[in-house]
């Protein structure tokens, strides 16, 4: 199903749901603007949601959820990406992971940027057991981060 509305003032509103579904779900469905009929954004639902607010499996919206979430707020199960993401791994400026967080203000079992919490933690000012800050290094944060950055050379 496609929806199309230009609305007077030069604004448009655009809708796609795919015919295929999945566990009751439209596998794509993706919105632009705001609904003419009721003058709001619609939250889509899907395998793969993109719009304004996604709620999916892939979930990409200004407010994401999904078990992968890209967005503004990106609330993901297993990868978060955004200026504030979640997830077990997430990658943002106030990134919460649970493994893996990579940003300014981070969480994770292995934590990179600005300010981190984690076990270990890589940045400016850490928190942690195993941290390498600008503070000092200890030997295994030291380790574990020069085998990773060795890895990418």
């Amino acid at each position: 199903m496609s929806r199309r509305y230009h609305y007077p003032d030069g604004k448009k509103f655009f809708e796609f749901r795919s015919h295929l579904h999945v566990a009751g779900l439209p596998f794509v469905h993706v919105t632009r603007g705001a609904n003419p009929e009721t003058g709001r954004f619609v939250v889509v639902r899907g395998i793969i949601a993109n719009g304004k607010v996604a709620i999916g499996v892939v979930a990409i919206g200004q407010a994401a959820i999904g078990i992968y979430a890209v967005g503004q707020a990106a609330i993901g199960l297993l990868f978060g990406l955004g200026q504030l993401a979640t997830g077990f791994v997430a990658i943002g400026q106030l990134a919460i992971g649970v493994a893996f967080g990579l940003g300014q203000f981070v969480t994770g079992y292995l934590a990179i940027g600005q300010m981190g919490l984690g076990y270990y933690v890589l940045g400016q000012l850490g928190l942690g057991v195993e941290v390498w800050d600008t503070r000092g290094a200890s030997p295994a944060a030291r380790g574990l981060f020069t085998g990773i950055l060795n890895f990418f050379r």
